[in-house]
């Protein structure tokens, strides 16, 4: 299974913005972007100036690293989100947003994507009676999540929920039992439900080119 390789700080200087690839740490002074916010590599002149295909590539690359997802895969989504009906770019967001990785992390049962998409692939989510392990499975409206783990991997994840509480917050189209560690899709998500900013329209030009 193909992934992304190499150091996440690196990531979020060549976005120039904090991608919160590594959970909590980015809200530290650990932070590396904090540290060192100017792209990586040899630098003597930064410029200002980009061009529109410039602000395209960097909408969809940080767009991309954020959900953690490779190029063919993304590539992927934008084709679904292409042939649905409705607005591609909203429908974009919506499919990114309904991952089952996505899901967990934004339930707040981990500190960071990477994180969330582990748990999946290790077999602790189940949805309704069965076990799901593919983190870009699209969850959908009504079905029910649960974490399923020992009593001292239990106890650790709620610890966890208490400390990522103080930091973000869960969205509202997911109703969360932090106390039984399950999670309700009671909506589809909407553009103003996502934990960063996004123009999705951008994204959409660039691979409608």
């Amino acid at each position: 299974m193909a992934r992304q390789l190499g150091e996440n700080c690196r990531l979020c200087r060549r976005e120039g913005m904090k991608l919160f690839l590594k959970g909590t740490r980015c809200s530290t002074e650990k932070c590396a972007f904090a540290k060192r916010p100017t792209p990586p590599g040899m630098h003597t002149r930064h410029s200002n100036k980009q061009s529109y295909y410039a602000m395209q590539l960097r909408e969809k690359q940080k767009t991309k690293r954020t959900y953690g997802m490779m190029e063919a895969q993304f590539k992927r989504f934008f084709h679904v989100a292409s042939k649905a009906k409705g607005i591609t770019g909203r429908t974009l967001l919506q499919l990114l947003e309904r991952r089952l990785d996505n899901v967990v992390y934004r339930a707040l049962f981990a500190v960071s994507r990477d994180q969330a998409r582990q748990m999946v692939r290790h077999g602790s989510i189940f949805i309704g009676k069965g076990r799901v392990d593919i983190p870009s499975y699209l969850v959908n409206v009504g079905e029910i999540l649960t974490l399923k783990a020992n009593d001292t991997r239990k106890k650790a994840i709620k610890s966890s929920i208490e400390i990522i509480t103080k930091e973000r917050s869960v969205p509202s189209w997911l109703d969360v039992d932090a106390e039984n560690l399950t999670i309700k899709v009671v909506r589809l998500p909407e553009k103003e439900d996502l934990s960063m900013s996004v123009n999705e329209q951008l994204i959409v030009e660039l691979y409608s080119k």
